[in-house]
């Protein structure tokens, strides 16, 4: 049965509090290694494709680990395992510091996935449980816009602190983590983690095979590739590339991304609102809409017949608008596949495979329109972005809405 959308305006509850700042933790701690990461590689003497295995080993453990990390939920609890998942990654970024050679820098990095899938299926699990039904759209915004801020404002930092060595970010990522984990250990130590129960196992499960049976579920899934192939994959790997055939300078590829990071955060300011008010499913739509639009066109950016101003207008124009698909995305998305679990149901597994359809896109994404860049070029490749995002889009045409709203209380009534 869909969520109950209460018109009663609620309080975010303390405990959520804890996750959103320890979120921005994390956030911070990872935007510290992202640009120093491929260098770091490049510095044992590799080429530039062994470099780009290091960044996409993490994803790739992430991925293969994920079922194991839902059913680590169902059999131990979500903060259990957040915990741990956050030690893990902190041991793995300590170690990555510290690391001999190549080899010993790809298995510390690959065991950080495993952390990070822990405390990413666990962090959803624990939201679910904690946010109530009517506010759990305005809760997923404010958690996206906590780690967006923080992954803004990392590279920043990690940059400065590269100064004085290219092993000085990952211990003090690792250092964040411990911090995160901290908080969380002592902000939810003594919470009853609502609804009340002795443990996670004592609640109902819900399988994959009865969330399946849900439409929303199945929409979910796929938007969930798509969004993954778009947003998380082909803007971080791809975008890059386009900003340097356009003008080669490297401020134009950090100013795409940071422009759309902005469309993004200023979305999120009022999209968890809306998605609690007028439903998960018309923000979803709407968001892949203008994404699949946005980067379905931004490979014109690289026409031959442009001026170098035009072709940057449409390329940060473009950026813009796709962020704000994406901050229509991001909350309703979560918020629906809370709807779908509930709060009194552990869903582990569910949550798993969402994240893994998310992933696989990420992790297919980039390497498929790579492909199609250097056959075809990046109108093309921009266009069959824009394409799967569509496409991502079909099922939530007839899926049913997750909440269901109700009226809002006439004033004086």
């Amino acid at each position: 049965m869909p969520a109950s959308a209460p018109s009663a305006r609620v309080p975010i509850p303390r405990e959520i509090w804890v996750l959103i700042c320890a979120a921005f933790a994390i956030a911070v701690g990872f935007g510290l290694v992202s640009p120093v990461l491929p260098v770091y590689a490049k510095s044992f003497d590799v080429g530039v494709a062994a470099a780009t295995v290091v960044v996409s080993i993490f994803a790739f453990f992430r991925l293969i680990f994920a079922p194991a990390g839902g059913v680590l939920v169902e059999r131990l609890g979500e903060r259990r395992i957040y915990l741990s998942g956050l030690i893990i990654v902190a041991i793995s970024s300590l170690a990555t510091a510290f690391a001999a050679n190549y080899w010993q820098l790809l298995i510390y990095r690959g065991l950080g996935g495993i952390g990070s899938t822990m405390f990413t299926i666990s962090s959803m699990a624990l939201i679910v449980r904690l946010a109530p039904p009517s506010a759990r759209g305005r809760v997923s915004s404010v958690y996206a816009t906590a780690f967006l801020i923080g992954s803004m404002i990392g590279p920043v930092i990690g940059g400065v602190l590269a100064e004085w060595g290219l092993r000085v970010p990952f211990i003090v990522y690792a250092v964040a983590l411990f911090i995160a984990a901290a908080v969380v250990k002592i902000g939810l130590g003594g919470a009853r983690l609502r609804p009340p129960t002795a443990d996670s196992s004592a609640r109902p499960v819900l399988t994959v095979g009865e969330a399946l049976r849900n439409p929303s579920y199945r929409a979910v899934l796929m938007s969930g590739v798509a969004n993954g192939w778009v947003n998380f994959g082909a803007r971080v790997a791809v975008l890059p590339l386009l900003a340097a055939s356009i003008l080669g300078s490297p401020w134009v590829a950090g100013a795409a991304l940071a422009i759309g990071a902005v469309g993004t955060a200023a979305t999120l300011q009022f999209s968890g609102r809306l998605a609690d008010t007028i439903g998960r499913r018309p923000l979803i739509l709407a968001g892949l809409v203008i994404l699949g639009l946005t980067f379905g066109l931004i490979g014109l950016a690289d026409h031959a017949g442009l001026s170098t101003t035009v072709a940057l207008s449409i390329l940060f124009g473009l950026c813009l608008l796709s962020g704000v698909g994406a901050g229509l995305i991001g909350p309703a998305t979560q918020a629906a596949v809370a709807d779908i679990i509930g709060n009194d149901r552990n869903g582990g597994k569910v949550l798993a495979v969402f994240q893994m359809a998310q992933d696989t896109g990420t992790i297919l994404g980039p390497i498929l329109i790579g492909l199609v860049v250097d056959a075809a070029g990046f109108e093309l490749a921009f266009a069959l972005c824009g394409l799967i995002a569509l496409i991502g889009a079909l099922p939530w045409i007839r899926a049913p809405e997750t909440v269901v709203l109700q009226p809002q209380e006439t004033k004086g009534q």
